[in-house]
């Protein structure tokens, strides 16, 4: 039987810097989302993460928004990849692969996902150099680079269009969640990794 069902895909990260404080607990399993980093946007982005990814996530985070949300938003991301990266453990049974296409209302972002052991972000996105509620926009390429990185994905995330900044991001988030979600599920048919190398963590 593949054992990657049988243990918990969890994972647990603390991160302290001169800038910031990042304690995260993530399921890929599920669970509760539970989250406040002292940036709303963020806040609301990563509870739409959550929800469509299907993960469980607590996450608490502290830091310097007096400076704005730029620490905070890519030490959030690094923890996020972290976490993966440490509840995937050997990669063992997963897809591997994720794709997805995601509307929301006039904006489209597409997402593809390798869990490769290669960390690699393409971000094509032509977002307007705005600020929602404290959160610079050019953060979101921030977020996903961190996070790809420290994951060790393969990211190739697109905002096809859109005109609303808002709406143009919540696709993003929800296109990654949707194409992660797919990429750490468990295949029935893939007895070991799935990688003629034989491993996906280095």
């Amino acid at each position: 039987r593949n054992r990657g069902i049988q243990m918990s895909r969890t994972g647990e990260i603390e991160r302290k810097t001169k800038e910031t404080e990042v304690r995260l607990r993530l399921d890929l399993d599920g669970g509760e989302a539970r989250i406040a980093t002292g940036v709303g946007f963020l806040d609301h982005m990563l509870e739409l993460l959550a929800r469509h990814g299907r993960l469980g996530l607590e996450l608490e985070a502290t830091g310097d928004l007096e400076t704005g949300a730029h620490h905070t938003t890519e030490d959030v991301g690094i923890c996020v990849g972290k976490a993966i990266d440490e509840a995937l453990g050997d990669r063992g049974g997963i897809r591997r692969y994720g794709f997805t296409t995601v509307p929301m209302d006039e904006a489209l972002a597409e997402c593809a996902i390798d869990i490769s052991g290669r960390p690699l972000t393409v971000w094509d996105a032509h977002l307007p150099e705005v600020s929602i509620a404290g959160f610079d926009a050019e953060l979101t390429e921030e977020f996903f680079r961190a996070v790809a990185n420290n994951a060790k994905l393969t990211l190739h995330l697109r905002v096809r269009y859109g005109s609303n900044a808002h709406h143009e991001i919540e696709a993003a988030f929800k296109a990654f969640a949707r194409a992660l979600q797919e990429a750490v599920s468990i295949d029935p048919g893939e007895t070991g990794v799935p990688s003629t190398k034989g491993t996906l963590s280095e």
